[in-house]
């Protein structure tokens, strides 16, 4: 079976266009060569995926027919991607998250007409204060 199919049917990616795209940017390894998305897969056979910024690593244990379930996947591979993988992603997201809070950062239109109006604002004098009726 080719990979991209392969990759498509276990349902590492949503369509097999997306799979062999992924095998033409170099994204996927197999035996730790990059290859393209014609290549065979047999069983026994590591794959190494670069899929949202983690390396999944994979065994290919047989090769299905069509595409499976999300149940059977586990029948047609073995996942051994270490826990680091995972862990590294975390660390990267709250690092994102330290350095600058969701919803903070370019002000919209909104926020900045407020802050001309403030700026262009004349000095307030204490009868301003007053609330009017």
């Amino acid at each position: 079976m080719r990979i991209d199919k392969y990759l498509w049917s276990t349902r590492y990616f949503k369509t097999r266009n997306i799979a062999s795209t992924a095998c033409k940017k170099g994204q996927v390894k197999v035996n730790d060569q990059v290859v393209k998305p014609s290549r065979e897969v047999y069983p026994m056979d590591k794959i190494i995926v670069r899929k949202d910024q983690i390396n999944l690593q994979l065994t290919v244990l047989d090769t299905p027919k069509s595409r499976v379930g999300a149940k059977l996947v586990d029948i047609y591979r073995k996942d051994t991607t270490p826990k680091e993988a995972f862990e590294h992603n975390e660390l990267l997201k709250q690092a994102k998250e330290h350095y600058r809070k969701k919803g903070t950062g370019r002000p919209t239109k909104k926020d900045r007409r407020d802050i001309e109006e403030y700026l262009d604002a004349p000095e307030a004098a204490p009868d301003d204060f007053v609330q009017k009726e």
